[in-house]
């Protein structure tokens, strides 16, 4: 059992589906569908030497099923590990004699040290790259008047600052960990880095502390420490102070920041700096399912200001943002508007437009890529042009658009194309196994079926008349792509009991008389059935339970 939960998947052939019942099924439903069954797949049943083999085979798999779920011990470790922690393998770690409850506390234990091993392997790196760029060439050109300008006949666009940030965590223990950090750092020729070394320590579920030692060719050594509190369940504290050496004398600093909980969504800080710059900051937090909303209030020196920001999430699978703030204090206004998008997987971009007095109008570019991050703060003009303004809000999204629809898309396509490939040649032989299974099952059901339909027919009851089950393909825009469906008419005629037909929550595939035949993608279930004479149709999700006939699936006979 420990080497099977090395692995993040587990095989797992549905029980539950195959007997057709819910995962909370009582003893009483298991057997009912265990006869059930039997009276189709027994092998005393079926005299034809064929169909006497495949019955044999197709009854030993609802034994399996039924003996595993019958049995709460072995039924609990089916539900956590699958069918592979069933093996002999599973049994050396559990004990048969384990209740339910003690099953699922062992694996929990399991899984905990498991997760602790692959955080001692870890070292979670993060990393920045920041690259500024010059562009008021674009749009504050020198006048040819001026003597002592060349002008060329192309604006320069220049590459004025660099920084680059590295940071690795190592843990050493479940309570200690190593943060090891270090930056370079360019701009207009002159430059310099720094290294930085953290230890930081949980003391209780409550806190931690972290002791900090740096060194740089530009604020020299650094000694710092920081703490973290949870003084109720709804306020914490931290504490952080340090002492940077230079040339100059030692320069103090310290930080405390008191937060809590307004509500379940608002967060309420008071921050305090004393050092260099000191200063007095406040702030709420307000973050929601479908929002973001901050409001912060600054006194120090040099710096004062007031600043609100507010973020709207869409709801979809791209994770779409748009975001909007106006800062102002000392230094001038500042206005900021700008959005971001998941453009992948593990990749999202974002754009933001600044336009603010002194500071002219620049464009922010992001991406973030898994724990990268890549940054591109372009400044246009020093003034307030409404040209810049324009092309910095039109030309990022002409240009994401078209490479949303040259590129990305058709890049993600071909990954999914492939991702199924791969899946359905790793799957060929188990499928084909499964097409076998299914079609020796509709086979041993046709005597079955016959006797249901003669019963169903003589009280006007339920009868199937079509069903398929597979891939549809219902969008116009995707007429190219071939549906990939098979007849399962048969397999749920045998379901039918008592004018009734009930599907549990679970994938169909599993179903008797049922397969997979298009791995990895969207699968729907198709029924054309009649019931007192008038017909009806439905179409279920996968995973969707069913129970027909149903007043709503009726086929109005006038349209």
């Amino acid at each position: 059992m420990a080497s099977a939960l090395e692995d993040d998947e587990i095989d797992n052939d549905d029980y539950y589906s195959l007997l057709n019942v819910r995962r909370e099924a009582t003893q009483d439903e298991l057997k009912a569908a265990y006869r059930r069954l039997c009276m189709i797949y027994h092998p005393d049943k079926h005299r034809d030497p064929e169909l006497k083999l495949q019955a044999e085979q197709l009854f030993n798999l609802v034994h399996q099923a039924y003996e595993v779920l019958s049995d709460p011990q072995a039924r609990a470790i089916y539900d956590i590990y699958g069918k592979r922690g069933l093996d002999v393998e599973g049994w050396e770690v559990v004990e048969r004699k384990r209740t339910p409850v003690e099953i699922r506390e062992e694996y929990e234990r399991l899984h905990k040290e498991r997760e602790e091993r692959r955080l001692q392997q870890r070292t979670n790196p993060k990393g920045l790259i920041s690259v500024g760029i010059d562009a008021t060439d674009l749009f504050d050109r020198y006048d040819e008047d001026y003597e002592d300008v060349v002008s060329g006949s192309y604006p320069q666009v220049e590459i004025n600052k660099m920084h680059i940030s590295q940071s690795i965590e190592a843990p050493l223990t479940t309570t200690d960990t190593a943060i090891l950090s270090g930056s370079l750092s360019t701009q207009n020729g002159t430059g310099g880095g720094n290294i930085n070394l953290a230890l930081r320590r949980v003391t209780s579920a409550k806190g931690w502390g972290e002791l900090e030692f740096g060194a740089g060719d530009t604020h020299g050594p650094l000694l710092g420490m920081k703490l973290f509190r949870n003084l109720t369940p709804r306020c914490f504290a931290t504490a952080q102070c340090g002492l940077q050496f230079s040339s100059r004398g030692v320069r103090p600093g310290a930080t405390t920041v008191l937060a809590r909980h307004l509500d379940k969504n608002t967060m309420g800080y008071l921050q305090w700096r004393w050092g260099t710059q000191s200063s007095m900051n406040t702030s709420i937090v307000r973050d929601t399912k479908t929002s973001h909303f901050t409001f912060a209030l600054q006194l120090g020196i040099p710096h004062c200001f007031v600043m609100t920001s507010y973020q709207y999430k869409f709801q979809d699978e791209d994770q779409t943002k748009i975001k909007g703030s106006i800062k102002s204090g000392f230094f001038g206004t500042m206005v900021e508007y700008g959005a971001e998008r998941k453009i992948s997987r593990h990749s999202v971009l974002g754009a933001t437009v600044s336009v603010g007095v002194p500071h002219g109008v620049s464009l922010k570019i992001k991406l973030n890529r898994a724990s990268q991050t890549y940054f591109f703060p372009i400044h246009l003009t020093d003034q307030l042009l409404p040209s810049a303004v324009f092309y910095a809000t039109v030309g990022p999204l002409v240009f994401y658009l078209a490479i949303q629809r040259l590129v990305i898309r058709p890049y993600l396509h071909s990954q999914k194309e492939q991702d199924l490939e791969k899946q359905r040649e790793s799957s060929a032989t188990d499928i084909a196994r499964k097409r076998q299974e299914a079609e020796s099952s509709v086979l041993l059901m046709q005597e079955s079926v016959r006797r249901i339909i003669e019963a169903e027919e003589s009280r006007m009851g339920l009868i199937i008349l079509n069903a398929w089950y597979g891939k549809f393909v219902t969008d116009n825009s995707k007429k190219h792509e071939r549906a990939k469906v098979i007849d399962v008419t048969v397999p749920l005629q045998c379901l039918v009991k008592d004018s009734k037909l009930i599907l549990t929550e679970a994938t169909k595939s599993g179903l008797p008389g049922f397969y997979d035949a298009c791995v990895g993608e969207e699968k729907c279930l198709k029924v054309l059935y009649q019931f007192r004479g008038v017909m009806h149709q439905v179409l279920s999700g996968d995973t969707e339970p069913l129970r027909i006939p149903k007043q709503s699936h009726r086929i109005d006979n006038d349209t």
